[in-house]
């Protein structure tokens, strides 16, 4: 796997070394939409001597590159998405976890045009609901 990932960021114009190899299959391989802080304690056995600040340009990098979403979603705190195609976000406000949602699963209408009349020119949008999971009634 470790040469399937060198091999894909080779093709991004990214300089596969350890330490990114080992940011990109974790990042990669999660469901999850961590931060920094989260990717540098997941790695941190694989590759000791790795810096948070070595993450956090790590991952800004893939960001730059299309490799991931770079998200703030979360109050205060910024997200990494590996799902970088159109897809909006559903965020549990007890849990904090951030979960996809099918770009089809919501019908937005007009958002460019509204933007274009406020003198916006829109590049991308996506929508963040924010709730709490319903509890499964017990039968």
């Amino acid at each position: 796997m470790s040469r399937q990932i060198a091999e894909r960021l080779r093709r991004l114009g990214i300089l596969p070394s350890a330490q990114r190899v080992a940011v990109a299959r974790y990042v990669l391989s999660t469901c999850e939409h961590p931060c920094a802080e989260q990717v540098h304690k997941a790695i941190l056995d694989e590759v000791p001597m790795i810096s948070l600040a070595t993450v956090y340009n790590t991952l800004h990098l893939f960001a730059e590159k299309g490799l991931l979403r770079e998200l703030s979603i979360a109050e205060g705190k910024v997200v990494f998405d590996c799902c970088v195609e159109p897809h909006h976000h559903i965020v549990d406000v007890e849990t904090g976890a951030i979960h996809d949602l099918p770009w089809s699963a919501l019908s937005v209408r007009n958002a460019k045009s509204a933007a274009a009349g406020l003198g916006f020119d829109v590049d991308e949008y996506q929508v963040v609901l924010r709730g709490k999971r319903r509890s499964k009634s017990k039968a």
